[in-house]
């Protein structure tokens, strides 16, 4: 029997994150919304597209949460997207309500389930989802570190003019202005970033990779990006449900590693079938922990703010 694997939000992000999981054959797909005809419109096209592409997964459209009952993995993608010179904090309200609608059904449904979360702002609702479904915090993880890693090795490869392949680097903190690209951790080929790029193209890129999303949400004028949110996603859930353990930077539930107790934060964790299955405490300099205690600031004011 395939995984199940559920998408609520049938907008860009969660029909394209649909696509890719049905492109992966990760699992059978359900895909849910409010609007009707919506999912179930987009289920049936992406259906009739697996003849060609050659992928064999059930994929269900549906606004309904009784059909996705027993899921293995919810991912949330529902809530209102950020508009041109919107900040991600801005959704907290309208997007709480959203989150804690959908983790209610979650936990009556599928209480078995690891939860993703992609809704921002994400480090307030990812707490949201963890503390309406009160699951074990390992099983809730919001997405935002794999994405915004993703940006900053994208812009590496193009400023150093190689494979994004051979690029590593990673990115902690808040999904937001807060967030704390790594460079002294960047390397092209093994070979460290500060050998081959000046420290004004590198200060460039760290500033390119705070203001990713919103340099998309400025271009596209009606909505957000949705292809690297996808294809981030799609990585979790292929390292949860293959049980890859893979490093990915991912917002956890943070029990004293870092200093901090009781908030989601991103960091690097080991994501298996168990989803969150250890933290990895990188060791930080005066400068770089300066600044994850502004982001640990920042995610508080958030979480407090969306009164969970």
């Amino acid at each position: 029997m395939r995984p199940k694997i559920t998408v609520i939000g049938g907008g860009f992000v969660g029909s394209t994150t649909a696509h890719f999981l049905a492109m992966h054959e990760l699992g059978d797909i359900v895909l849910l919304d409010i609007n009707d005809g919506i999912p179930q419109g987009k289920a049936l096209d992406l259906s009739q597209a697996a003849p060609v592409e050659g992928f064999d997964v059930q994929i269900r459209g549906t606004n309904s949460y009784e059909d996705t009952a027993n899921s293995d993995i919810v991912v949330i993608t529902a809530g209102m997207p950020r508009k041109p010179g919107m900040s991600r904090d801005e959704l907290l309200a309208v997007n709480a309500g959203i989150v804690k609608t959908a983790s209610e059904n979650i936990k009556k449904y599928s209480p078995n389930a690891i939860v993703i979360v992609v809704t921002n702002p994400l480090d307030a609702m990812v707490h949201v989802a963890w503390k309406t479904t009160g699951f074990d915090s390992r099983r809730v993880i919001g997405m935002a570190g794999v994405l915004d890693s993703a940006r900053m090795r994208h812009f590496i490869a193009e400023a150093v003019g190689v494979s994004v392949e051979d690029v590593t680097a990673f990115v902690m903190g808040g999904h937001g202005d807060t967030m704390i690209p790594l460079m002294r951790f960047a390397q092209v080929g093994g070979v460290p970033l500060a050998d081959l790029l000046p420290k004004e193209k590198i200060d460039a890129i760290v500033e390119r990779t705070r203001n990713g999303g919103a340099e998309i949400v400025s271009l596209l004028k009606t909505g957000s990006a949705y292809y690297a949110p996808a294809a981030s996603v799609v990585a979790m859930v292929e390292s949860i449900l293959r049980d890859k353990k893979r490093v990915l930077p991912c917002a956890a539930y943070l029990n004293g590693e870092y200093g901090v107790k009781g908030l989601f934060i991103g960091v690097p964790v080991v994501l298996g079938g168990k989803g969150v299955e250890r933290i990895l405490e990188v060791k930080l300099n005066e400068e770089e922990k300066a600044a994850f205690e502004k982001t640990v600031q920042h995610v508080q004011e958030l979480v407090t703010g969306s009164k969970f």
